[in-house]
């Protein structure tokens, strides 16, 4: 498989230079993180870049100083040394104070950009995190921006803070190249250019290598995300007894190898050819430090330099080229990470569905819930609801019955706004759900879906988790335990209801299924103001006798309230008021149990079916 194409751009320089824009959100970033710190970063690049210079002016005094010095000794006739070599001796002085103060610098440029990487690193992954929590369910099921978050959080959290060291690292060589040039230009302006002919063709390599990384990273982003998978399914203990019982260890570690040796194998070839070109034209910048050299020796030897100015300039030389060399490795590598910091702005400027509705109550009060005419269908793909009208009072209950895939928990994600109806409108008390505010809503539904969350945490938060406002109410965990029949095995746990849940974390308790179910059940309790209760397929792990229980309980709960109901268990059904059969996002019957019994129709027979089954 090869990449994709990339788009088009104006032309290479444009495309180069353009990706560059996001070096200013970095900065940005940085100063939101931490003002004070960036500041830091800026007074001790400045030291760092203007004292290396000064240092080596100092070198050329101390040099020619001690060379005077050495010719003053000689020729005078009562010889003081200590005299001689004063002068020389401050100028050392003045050479180790300027050393310390740049190795300070260092130090605080160190310690700085190491706070700053937890600070930025903790900072982005909550723009992530909270850009997630804005992102609608059929977002997270795209498959293309499943992607983009992947990679925003593999990479983006870490290259902000590189992206902002980077530029100020270019800042304080830019600053030690200006001091430099200052010095290199009285020796002879041809050796400015002879400084960056050398270090220019390494430069452009290290560019068009960086754009080629980051293209073979997006392309390649499934693949990863399939090997995490696999590492996950490999060392969970939610996938882990199945792994074993089917042998599956060989199969799905198979293809994690597979998936790595092609990874690998391109990492390979594009490491080789950077490295290579890297190397080869890395060896003009050394040619021309020579050739610096021997230049500069010439001079001295013909007598236009100085000793000390001999050493000046050749320092200057080394390190100036050095400058220049980690200047435009850091241009080549600011480059790098504009590119990857461009997955996390396209992850966070995903366009989000503005929370318009303000609603908390509806203009018709107690009529309850209404579809008319509602169809839903996902982006490209086929119908799964198709014109579906129901009335639902408040005090009745409902139940969906239908095969698998039929369309009913769908249903109940357009009921809880998790998706918008593509066709017709859902209504509460009279009111479009659109225009209900989300934390209204959310305060009148409490749900239990099939594949209900695990969550590990203790057993109270387990439970408190199903109304926020509540979730340290132990009062409120035990009223909604009690409702849930999860009480009872709670109560038997050594440190009830502050017991660890899960293999996860030190002393986790793992459960049952029906354990588990209970948990989640009492969850959805725990909104004493929610007049709809949905509960999907709420005892598929429970035994007859629990689940005869829970359903006594439900409706005893559920007097006055709107109740739905997803179950393919009809002894739990039959009690309903209204009774929707579906079949592939059609209703097809609807009625109470003892009209759709004498329909005879498709009901009828799954419930003989059933009753057949316990004769």
């Amino acid at each position: 498989m090869s990449p994709p194409p990339e788009p088009a751009a104006s032309s290479p320089l444009s495309g180069f230079f353009g990706v560059f824009r996001y070096s200013r959100r970095a900065l940005g970033l940085v100063w939101e993180t931490s003002r004070w710190m960036m500041l830091g970063l800026a007074l001790c690049t400045l030291v760092a870049g203007v004292l290396p210079a000064v240092a080596a002016w100092v070198g050329q005094l101390i040099v020619d100083g001690v060379v005077n010095a050495m010719e003053t000794h000689r020729e005078a006739s009562d010889p003081n040394l200590l005299t001689s070599i004063t002068p020389v001796l401050k100028l050392v002085g003045v050479e180790a104070v300027i050393i310390g103060l740049i190795a300070l610098a260092q130090r605080g440029l160190s310690a700085q950009q190491s706070l700053l990487r937890a600070m930025l690193g903790q900072k982005v992954n909550v723009m992530i995190l909270e850009k997630a929590g804005q992102l609608s369910l059929s977002q997270f099921e795209d498959s293309e921006l499943y992607d983009q978050l992947t990679r925003a959080r593999r990479e983006a959290s870490t290259r902000p803070l590189a992206l902002v060291n980077k530029t100020f690292g270019l800042l304080q060589n830019a600053i030690s190249l200006g001091s430099f040039g200052v010095l290199l230009v009285q020796f002879s302006p041809w050796a400015l250019l002879i400084l960056v002919a050398g270090a220019l063709p390494v430069f452009i390599s290290e560019a068009k290598f960086s754009g080629d990384a980051f293209r073979l990273f997006r392309w390649r982003s499934p693949q990863t995300r399939m090997q995490i998978y696999l590492e996950t399914v490999l060392a969970r203990e939610d996938s882990i007894k199945e792994v074993k019982l089917f042998g599956l260890e060989g199969l799905f570690l198979k293809r994690y190898r597979d998936i790595f040796t092609q990874l690998f194998a391109e990492d390979r070839r594009l490491t080789i050819r950077r490295e290579s070109w890297g190397f080869l034209l890395g060896l003009l910048g050394t040619l021309t430090f020579y050739a610096a050299y021997g230049w500069v020796v010439i001079e001295t030897i013909a007598g236009t330099l100085t000793l000390g100015q001999m050493t000046m300039y050749l320092m200057v030389f080394k390190q100036g080229q050095a400058a220049l060399s980690a200047s435009l490795t850091a241009i080549s590598g600011m480059y790098e990470d504009n590119l990857y910091l461009s997955n996390l702005y396209e992850y966070l400027e995903q366009p989000v569905e503005a929370e318009s509705g303000t609603l908390t109550r509806g203009i018709k009060p107690g009529d309850g819930l209404r579809f008319e005419h509602v169809s839903f269908s996902y982006p490209g793909g086929a119908n799964v609801l198709h014109d579906i009208s129901l009335h639902l009072s408040p005090g009745q209950s409902l139940a969906l019955v239908g095969e698998n895939g039929s369309g009913k928990t769908t249903l109940i994600k357009l009921l809880t706004r998790l998706y918008h109806p593509t066709e017709g409108r859902i209504l509460l008390d009279g009111s479009d759900l659109r225009e209900w505010s989300a934390q209204a809503l959310q305060k009148r539904t409490g749900v239990i879906f099939q594949d209900f969350v695990r969550y590990q945490l203790q057993v109270g938060e387990n439970l408190g988790v199903g109304d926020t406002l509540a979730f340290d109410d132990e009062q409120r965990w035990q009223q909604a335990a009690r409702h849930g029949m999860a009480d009872d095995f709670i109560g038997r746990m050594a440190n009830g209801y502050r017991t660890q849940l899960g293999r996860w974390f030190k002393n986790g308790q793992e459960l049952s299924g029906g354990q588990w179910q209970k948990i989640a059940l009492s969850r959805a309790y725990m909104r004493k103001n929610a007049d709809i209760l949905v509960l999907d397929e709420p005892t598929a792990a429970m035994d007859a006798a629990a689940e005869a229980e829970v359903f006594a309980r439900f409706r005893e709960h559920s007097r006055d309230k709107m109740a739905i109901l997803i179950s393919h268990r009809f002894s739990t059904v039959r009690s309903a008021d209204i009774i929707l059969v579906i079949d592939q996002g059609d209703i097809i019957e609807r009625g109470t149990h003892e009209d759709l019994l004498e329909a005879n129709g498709r009901y009828a027979r799954l419930f003989q079916l059933q009753a057949a089954g316990y004769k």
